[in-house]
């Protein structure tokens, strides 16, 4: 017992960290492929949210996790590569009722919001 006393710590220091080196290693590895990992991506997706919707005064944004890297179809065949990002939003529609929480996956690639899915555009 008092050896797992005086690991545990260690494994505790050691298993907080990880995420953070796991993160700067891949992140800089996959710039090439993947732009800038957008550390501002909830501003980033706000404002593209304000342009896109009917009612952007009455959203609410749930973020469902970081950005992670993938890629997106935004024409009938060309894929282009950046970071996705899950959230769901609950605003109201062009008839002026909260259409509840519905998920978007929007693609950020260099600083900019590329597309999204589920979205009609204006």
């Amino acid at each position: 017992m008092r050896r797992l006393a005086k690991i545990l710590p260690l494994l505790l220091t050691a298993f907080l960290f990880l995420p953070t080196a796991a993160h700067a290693e891949t992140t800089a590895a996959d710039s090439a492929v993947y732009g800038a990992y957008p550390e501002n991506y909830q501003e980033l997706i706000t404002v593209w949210l304000d342009a896109a919707l009917v009612d952007p005064k009455t959203v609410a944004v749930k973020w469902l996790g970081p950005p992670k890297p993938g890629q997106m179809t935004v024409a009938k065949d060309r894929q282009v590569a950046g970071y996705l990002v899950d959230f769901t939003v609950n605003a109201r529609n062009v008839f002026g009722a909260f259409t509840g929480p519905q998920k978007h996956t929007a693609l950020i690639r260099d600083g900019k919001v590329v597309t999204a899915t589920g979205f009609v555009y204006r």
